[in-house]
């Protein structure tokens, strides 16, 4: 992503009329995609029911920022409790290695320049099936919201394949073939589970699932090395 916003940038240099507006990370972005969240809280209110704990996977932060903004603006409100956890990559986990910081938000260093957990706009990140999570930084209000402790992260092992074995269950579940994305906060929601089931709590815990896998087939095939 970040090579992609720097190619882009480039394309425009030298015209006459040029606007920067990027289409993943910026705040801007993530409060558009909070129609998601929005929508969630009312659909919690028909059947009376609240979250305890909100997950999503992390690349930039729009995927997550989109389910979870409007509960935290309710949580910063003291009109609800709720925690949230962004689920990310070794590959890329600018949340919980990288460091608070002013960064570009492209590899080749155009943008403007803004405060977020970054990883460092050179930096190599490994190769991952679920490249929409490998980049190397995250939006800035859920930075300044991590910053702050309400937004909790965790990374998962960049081989994939408990993460693609969660996906995969979840399938056999629910009839739905997710991303592999999708499968991070699919693979974190699991062990959130379990964990609360061992200490005979009872936590009701909301999903975002952020696309489908119709072509990650392949991946899958790789990961869990399955036969045609």
């Amino acid at each position: 992503m970040g090579i992609a916003v720097s190619e882009g940038l480039e394309y425009t240099d030298g015209a006459a009329n040029r606007v920067y507006c990027l289409g993943s990370v910026l705040n801007h972005v993530l409060i558009h995609q909070s129609i998601i969240g929005l929508e969630t809280i009312k659909q919690f209110e028909l059947i009376d029911d609240s979250p305890d704990l909100i997950i999503a996977c992390l690349g930039g932060g729009s995927n997550f920022g989109g389910i979870a903004l409007p509960f935290v603006g309710e949580v910063l409100a003291k009109k609800r409790k709720c925690e949230f956890l962004a689920a990310q990559s070794e590959s890329a986990p600018n949340l919980i290695k990288g460091e608070y910081r002013y960064d570009f938000g492209d590899a080749a260093g155009h943008t403007p320049l803004m405060m977020m957990y970054t990883l460092g706009h050179e930096a190599e990140m490994h190769p991952i099936k679920s490249d929409g999570l490998r980049y190397h930084a995250a939006a800035p209000v859920i930075s300044a919201l991590k910053h702050e402790g309400i937004v909790n992260a965790i990374a998962l092992p960049r081989d994939e394949v408990e993460v693609f074995k969660a996906a995969r269950l979840f399938l056999e579940s629910e009839g739905w073939l997710i991303a592999g994305e999708s499968a991070h906060a699919v693979k974190a929601a699991i062990d959130q589970a379990k964990s609360a089931e061992a200490k005979n709590q009872q936590k009701c815990i909301l999903i975002n699932i952020s696309g489908h896998g119709f072509l990650d087939i392949d991946a899958y095939r790789q990961v869990l090395r399955l036969q045609h």
